[in-house]
């Protein structure tokens, strides 16, 4: 009796904690094929809305597989522990590069640029002029730039701190695109072939000489992901036509888990915020209250590096702004 009774006694325990096993693994598994997922979408060159879709929230996806470690050992599953840690060393690798800085920057001349999306031209015009000036920008590039819009920055006082400026404003579907110097700017170019404008000028440095600037805004990949494809394969030809050092600021409407944004940076382009390790820099949408979630609005340098990076809110519009201190 006494020996019956202590195994009905030991057994209750076992019981209690078998379904709690059972929840940790299903829950765990769960979170590992969200982090299976992350990594494929990552590494995925798939031209298909819900896959590019789903890839700007790669990152996120990976994360499971974390989890899961944690879940699947807790459930004593030591062979599905193993591949969760598999495939979250495979995560981890995935983003090293935007975590991990490249060194410090050598000695060269710091030039500040800012880049803006101002949402069809709602961006509140004082607030872009303010910031530019308190953070001693001396180069800008907005998109969805509206005639109006430039009225109100100049008003504000845009054209007294930028001299010098290739714009390309427009009031449909947020089409207008400049760029703003407190340099000489010459040799503007709008590329042809674009929904939304893209451009590049030759600024004319003081301190180094020819600097190219491009300002880009390839359409949202909820258009059409055929286009946004091709359209970010074609900037990055236009970005490898151009020698010398040079800087881009952009809306690029991918991350950095997309495989053809990466594609852009995989020459002697690189992503100041990859550079400093900073990570994804979240930008967008800046309007919700659960937001910014991921990091569209983009500066890249090339023959350089970046000493500093900052996002800022600019009122009226759903895009936080990008200011970047870089060194050629």
């Amino acid at each position: 009796m006494i020996n019956s009774l202590g195994l009905e006694q030991a057994a209750e325990p076992i019981a209690r904690r078998r379904p709690l096993r059972w929840a940790l693994l299903v829950l765990g598994w769960l979170l590992l094929l969200a982090g299976i997922a992350g990594v494929g979408l990552h590494y995925s060159p798939w031209v298909w809305e819900p896959a590019v879709l789903a890839a700007s929230f790669a990152s996120y996806l990976m994360a499971g597989a974390l989890a899961a470690v944690v879940l699947l050992g807790l459930a004593r599953q030591w062979v599905s522990t193993a591949v969760a840690v598999l495939v979250s060393a495979a995560a981890l690798w995935s983003q090293a590069p935007m975590l991990w800085p490249d060194g410090s920057a050598p000695p060269g001349t710091d030039l500040v640029v800012m880049q803006s999306n101002l949402e069809l031209g709602r961006g509140s015009a004082e607030a872009v002029v303010r910031m530019a000036r308190e953070d001693g920008v001396e180069v800008l590039t907005l998109e969805e730039l509206t005639p109006d819009l430039l009225d109100k920055l100049d008003a504000a006082g845009l054209a007294e701190l930028f001299p010098y400026r290739f714009a390309a404003p427009s009031g449909n579907s947020g089409q207008g695109t400049g760029i703003f110097s407190r340099y000489p700017l010459t040799d503007g170019v709008k590329f042809d072939g674009f929904w939304l404008n893209n451009l590049r000028a030759t600024m004319l440095h003081p301190g180094r000489g020819s600097v190219s600037v491009f300002a880009f805004h390839p359409i949202p990949p909820l258009l059409n992901t055929g286009v946004w494809s091709s359209e970010l394969d074609r900037l990055r030809a236009h970005l490898d036509e151009t020698t010398g050092p040079a800087v881009v600021g952009g809306d690029f409407n991918s991350t950095y888990d997309h495989a053809a944004f990466r594609a852009l940076i995989s020459g002697r382009y690189a992503d100041s915020a990859e550079l400093l390790g900073v990570g994804a820099l979240p930008t967008w949408p800046n309007d919700r209250s659960w937001g910014p979630v991921i990091g569209i609005d983009r500066i890249l340098i090339a023959e350089g590096h970046a000493t500093a990076l900052r996002s800022v809110t600019i009122p009226n519009t759903d895009h936080r702004a990008v200011i970047a201190r870089l060194r050629l």
